[in-house]
């Protein structure tokens, strides 16, 4: 049976775990050759190395830039453009998160997380889109967050830059409309991951009730399903994206948030 990526390749920023990861096995399943990009212990990121690798064969190519700052995501870029001959998946993947009052939000935490959670894909966007139009073929991904359609107090910094995710995609959408490429984000509810499942305890202690409630009541309050997302939800959501049959989806932000943003 032929897969749905063969011999397609992808870079995959904030790849070393979580959702990006997920996503670069799935495309690794589906044929594509892909480079993982992010941080993470030595140990780590040879381990998702590895899995990827066992997958798709041969060595995973792999990034440790800091897309912070916009010449190292062109190093990236064309790193990645180097090892895989050309990219014609781009997900912009990667970010942080810091939660405070507004009157009280680090301008350093601001700015770091506008560079790396919008900045990074428009810099890695403009520095793909050229080969891929050249090429007439191309999908562009940026995983955005239920954040990029509704707000959530005490995090000014995310639900800006993922707000401005979803602008940045539709624009590149409508530039894109006429040529063989696209450009999509995917718009997550809380997504299980380590860093979010060890969110429960001191919630359950803190409100003094089970982890089970303090995972329905308080964690995904407002996801109406009261399930987590699994990553490999979203991964599947992305390999749709680049496969047969989703080249009329364009410059669309797709929830997948067990209805959190239906209302």
């Amino acid at each position: 049976m032929t897969k749905l990526l063969e011999g397609r390749t992808a870079l995959v920023t904030g790849s070393t775990s979580g959702i990006g990861l997920s996503i670069a096995l799935a495309f690794a399943r589906e044929g594509a050759r892909v480079m993982l990009h992010g941080f993470g212990t030595p140990e780590a990121i040879k381990a998702a190395r590895d899995e990827v690798a066992a997958i798709q064969g041969g060595e995973t190519p792999y990034s440790a830039a800091d897309i912070s700052d916009a010449a190292a995501v062109r190093g990236m870029c064309a790193d990645a453009t180097a090892a895989l001959g050309r990219v014609d998946i781009l997900v912009n993947n990667a970010g942080i998160q810091f939660t405070s009052p507004v009157e009280e939000f680090p301008e350093a935490k601001w700015d770091a997380i506008l560079a790396i959670n919008l900045s990074s894909n428009f810099h890695a966007i403009k520095a793909l889109l050229p080969g891929m139009k050249a090429r007439n073929w191309g999908r562009i991904i940026n995983i955005a967050s239920a954040h990029g359609l509704v707000a959530s107090p005490f995090k000014a910094a995310y639900v800006t830059a993922k707000h401005g995710v979803v602008g940045l995609t539709k624009t590149v959408g409508i530039e894109i409309a006429r040529t063989g490429v696209t450009c999509n984000a995917i718009c997550p509810g809380f997504v299980r991951t380590p860093l979010a499942e060890a969110q429960i305890p001191p919630l359950a202690k803190q409100h003094n009730v089970s982890e089970e409630v303090a995972l329905t009541d308080f964690l995904l309050e407002k996801q109406p399903s009261k399930r987590w997302v699994e990553v490999e939800e979203v991964a599947g959501m992305a390999v749709y994206l680049c496969g047969p049959n989703s080249g009329a989806v364009n410059g669309a932000a797709l929830s997948i948030d067990g209805a959190w943003t239906a209302s």
